[in-house]
């Protein structure tokens, strides 16, 4: 295959992976990984994007636990409301979904961090281009490049992975302050990561004519 069809390949054969054997993860694979999302785009080459890498399996299951503690908050809140069926789809449905990294070997922290650049010191913040929240939403758009050459790279190397975000939206402080991550980091996601017990089938994709539109 020439170039082109082993990318093409690469990017259509890779799955969302959330069961995983037991095989560990190396410090080798994790460094490789990095290395590959490092050389992702970035707005003015800002580079905003940090990892932490978990391969303690008793720091996974924490940051697990932290995210069920969560949902059960919700769902009592929810159930407050009136909402009896919503907590229970929540707590039945979501959560499992949402904490599927939990037997992985290892666990990414993808974090976004601040977005700076001579642009924004030198024009943008004088003229107050955008508010803080534009910048941050910034870093975050580089970090998502950085975590999908991760995840291709990971695939290529024979590990699957699995982005998710519901252990962020659910417990993002509490999984800062436990890894002691700084205020102005953001965590973009985590991603599972390890070998796939099974295969996973390719889900249906919606068709390029319904998704492009080429203006001539």
């Amino acid at each position: 295959m020439n170039t082109y069809e082993i990318v093409k390949d690469t990017i259509h054969g890779r799955r969302s992976v959330r069961n995983y054997d037991e095989r560990p993860v190396t410090t080798e694979d994790i460094q490789e990984l990095i290395d590959c999302a490092r050389y992702a785009p970035s707005d003015t080459n800002s580079q905003t994007w940090e990892f932490i890498a978990i391969l303690n399996a008793d720091l996974i299951r924490t940051i697990e636990e932290l995210t069920w503690e969560k949902l059960h908050e919700r769902a009592a809140q929810a159930e407050v409301q009136g909402l009896t069926r919503e907590a229970r789809m929540l707590l039945k449905s979501f959560g499992p979904y949402a904490t599927a990294f939990a037997g992985a070997p290892a666990l990414l922290i993808c974090l976004a961090t601040p977005y700076q650049s001579k642009f924004r010191e030198k024009i943008f913040d004088p003229i107050q281009l955008a508010p803080e929240s534009v910048w941050q939403e910034e870093g975050i758009k580089s970090s998502c490049l950085a975590v999908q050459n991760v995840m291709l790279a990971a695939h290529a190397r024979g590990l699957a992975t699995c982005p998710m975000t519901g252990p962020v939206l659910l417990a993002e402080e509490a999984i800062k302050e436990l890894l002691h991550i700084e205020s102005d980091r953001t965590i973009n996601m985590v991603l599972a990561l390890g070998y796939a017990k099974e295969q996973v089938k390719k889900l249906v994709r919606k068709e390029v004519s319904d998704i492009l539109r080429i203006i001539n």
